[in-house]
């Protein structure tokens, strides 16, 4: 992925971050790309309130989905009020999903690769981009499949 599209992809998820973040009485520090050489994880929030995700298929290395980097999102998102994977966590985590589904960050049954969604293009380039979507936008084989849900 080009600097410039990765760039475009974390200022559009610190916009939404911050959507989000605000609507729940959330803080964070800061969004970024996880490096690429890990991939126990997509995202992981620290204390202080930095977030990581991972902008790329652990086992594919294909783009992920906007739609996957958002759940991501929500789920580390979540962990900035509680630090576990216990019920009021998957509360919380889920009510901020249906939020950002609610506001259209979060659009699942969109087929748009995080590169297309990030860039924001102008209708002109869009077209042309859209070519390219066709070869993210194909079913990956078994053991490829998009993260379960945010980790």
């Amino acid at each position: 992925m080009e600097r410039a599209t990765v760039r475009r992809l974390i200022e559009s998820l610190n916009r939404d971050a911050e959507r989000l973040a605000r609507r729940f009485g959330l803080r964070f520090k800061s969004i970024a790309a996880e490096r690429a050489n890990v991939k126990s994880r997509y995202g992981v929030c620290s204390a202080d309130g930095e977030i990581k995700i991972r902008l790329r298929h652990a086992v594919t290395g294909r783009p992920l989905k906007y739609s996957s980097l958002v759940n991501t999102l929500c789920h580390e998102l979540a962990h900035l009020r509680h630090f576990n994977h216990g019920l009021r966590f998957r509360s919380l985590y889920l009510q901020i999903l249906e939020y950002a589904r609610a506001q259209g960050i979060y659009r699942p049954e969109r087929v748009q690769t995080a590169a297309l969604a990030s860039a924001r293009m102008p209708s002109k380039r869009r077209a042309a981009a859209s070519n390219q979507l066709s070869l993210f936008a194909q079913t990956p084989r078994a053991g490829a499949a998009e993260p379960p849900e945010a980790s």
